[in-house]
């Protein structure tokens, strides 16, 4: 894709040729999409969470598509990390893009033993840790706990050199608070948000639609919540942020980037449509071109506000 526009995204150390990101969860492990994208195209790709033990995650329906978004309760299901680095790693490193990977435990020793095997191994450029999981038991404890979130973070900081990204719920009383903890203990940035609680009922039975009755909702109904999540956070700490919620077109992520994320997760999304980075790419590239923008990085954090606003 040929175009003047410079669209590299940086975080911390990590350089991405663009700010769009397939977002965990709803890309799998990127082979599954590779027969209907380019995805070369991507500015960096996240793996689906990667536990210590595989999973088959949660019985369903798991699954309800609501009016204005998704609900989701697939429960973390995932091939497990051994499973992983034999056989999703070797795909992920013939693609020519950053990639990420996602890492999801239910104890600090899960999350060390995760990282410390993913830590052997070439062709990853980050993790992503998940603490915000809020499908599976116990799923948001630690990202809720200020104490926990930094003696993770620092227990993680010790065994790689790799960039740690953590990835904040906005089902917390105060997402600043957690992000600072987190910047203490040696984290290099953050990516917000996970899925917020939802739930749908089907009338005809008086049954919740999905079997554990609570998932986690996605898609264009949660970028306000994402956009003021990002707002607290980037008034608490400098660190680089990747912004995530509702994303599905150019408009969406220039609000991003303007609020203060340095590059954006396509989730729901791209489920809808595999090649939506595609036509994405192209509606930045014209909104820039048409601006005389010649980086589009240059955009990030120049949200006016008064300087009397208090959060």
């Amino acid at each position: 894709m040929s175009h003047l526009v410079d669209l590299t995204a940086r975080l911390g150390t990590l350089e991405f040729k663009n700010p769009l990101l397939a977002a965990s969860g709803t890309y799998g492990y990127a082979q599954e999409y590779h027969h209907l994208v380019n995805l070369d195209h991507w500015g960096g790709l996240v793996t689906k969470s990667v536990t210590l033990h595989q999973r088959d995650g949660n019985p369903p329906p798991r699954l309800v598509e609501t009016e204005y978004g998704l609900l989701n309760s697939i429960g973390l299901a995932n091939v497990g990390v051994h499973r992983f680095i034999e056989e999703k790693l070797p795909f992920l490193k013939t693609v020519d893009t950053t990639v990420i990977v996602n890492v999801a435990g239910f104890n600090l020793t899960e999350y060390v033993e995760i990282v410390s095997l993913l830590d052997k191994e070439d062709g990853i450029d980050a993790y992503e840790i998940n603490v915000s999981c809020p499908n599976v038991d116990d799923g948001c404890i630690i990202g809720s706990d200020a104490t926990l979130v930094h003696e993770l973070i620092s227990e993680l900081r010790k065994i790689t050199d790799r960039p740690l990204i953590l990835k904040l719920t906005p089902n917390v009383t105060d997402i600043g608070v957690i992000a600072k903890a987190a910047e203490r203990a040696g984290i290099n940035g953050f990516s917000l948000i996970n899925t917020i609680y939802g739930m749908a009922v089907n009338l005809e039975d008086k049954k919740p639609m999905l079997k554990r009755v609570i998932g986690g909702y996605s898609g264009p109904a949660i970028k306000p919540i994402a956009l003021a999540k990002l707002w607290e956070v980037r008034q608490v700490s400098s660190l680089p942020v990747i912004g995530i919620g509702g994303i599905s077109n150019a408009h969406d992520v220039l609000e991003f980037l303007v609020v203060g994320a340095s590059a954006v997760q396509v989730g729901t999304a791209s489920m809808r449509d595999p090649n939506i980075v595609d036509t994405i790419l192209q509606e930045l590239i014209d909104y820039a071109s048409s601006r005389n923008i010649a980086r589009l990085a240059d955009l990030i954090g120049t949200l006016q506000v008064s300087e009397s606003v208090l959060i």
